[in-house]
């Protein structure tokens, strides 16, 4: 048995799951500022239901951005600490990524392009092609992740569904693209619960991290991020 806590704190939303064999709990809010309070209630909470402890895990996934700079950084910290306790690896999963997964759960099509809002004009970015294959989510990067103002896109080739909250600029987005998305999701925001199921091929395929390496993606170079997991003592 496989067993995956994962975790996703990079917009409003906040969110824990388990992914138990495939078989996914999930604990979902949207609770602007509340990250910090909840995060680790959460993970009690879900574990709790499932009857495990930290030491049933298999590894800890977390949405590693890119998105809100303090929810990034809540996410990894708590990571870190709980990872480097238990003595468990981690998995970093693309929170573009997740995005797109849960659109192509939700209409059954293959290509997104995911953008969250990332203030001052500008967008988080990125496109990806979703399938599932023998019971595992796969996906593969289409278009690398970028931080950009959406009037400085450049045509794509490729046709997308739209999908997050970096679709406000619809109209912008659409202009690149050859042909109007049938599907544009502005509603979802990334969900621990498809973080994890992407965590699964990636614990497989031995695509982990250590508790110091699990560090946030904010795509903006002004911002750094100071490790923390040397000062956190083992339980």
């Amino acid at each position: 048995m496989t067993v995956i806590l994962a975790l996703d704190t990079s917009t409003p939303a906040c969110s824990v799951a388990l992914n138990i064999d495939g078989v996914v709990l999930e604990d979902f809010r949207i609770a602007p500022r509340l990250h910090n309070d909840l995060i680790l209630p959460m993970v009690d909470q879900i574990l709790s239901q499932a009857g495990l402890t930290l030491s049933n895990l298999d590894a800890i996934a977390f949405g590693r951005g890119p998105g809100s700079f303090t929810g990034l950084r809540i996410s990894a910290g708590v990571v870190q600490g709980l990872a480097y306790g238990a003595d468990l690896p981690v998995i970093p999963v693309s929170t573009l990524a997740a995005l797109s997964l849960e659109g192509f759960q939700k209409t059954g099509k293959n290509d997104w392009l995911a953008a969250l809002d990332a203030r001052m004009g500008e967008i988080y970015l990125g496109g990806y092609h979703v399938n599932k294959v023998n019971g595992l989510y796969e996906i593969a990067s289409l278009l690398d992740e970028r931080v950009i103002k959406p009037s400085v896109l450049v045509p794509f080739t490729h046709c997308f569904e739209g999908v997050g909250s970096g679709w406000c600029y619809e109209e912008e987005l659409t202009s690149f693209l050859p042909k109007p998305p049938e599907y544009v999701l502005t509603d979802l925001a990334p969900r621990a619960a498809c973080v994890a199921e992407l965590a699964l091929l990636h614990f497989i395929k031995g695509e982990t991290v250590s508790s110091y390496e699990a560090m946030p993606t904010y795509l903006r170079d002004e911002i750094t991020w100071e490790k923390q997991a040397p000062r956190i003592g083992k339980r």
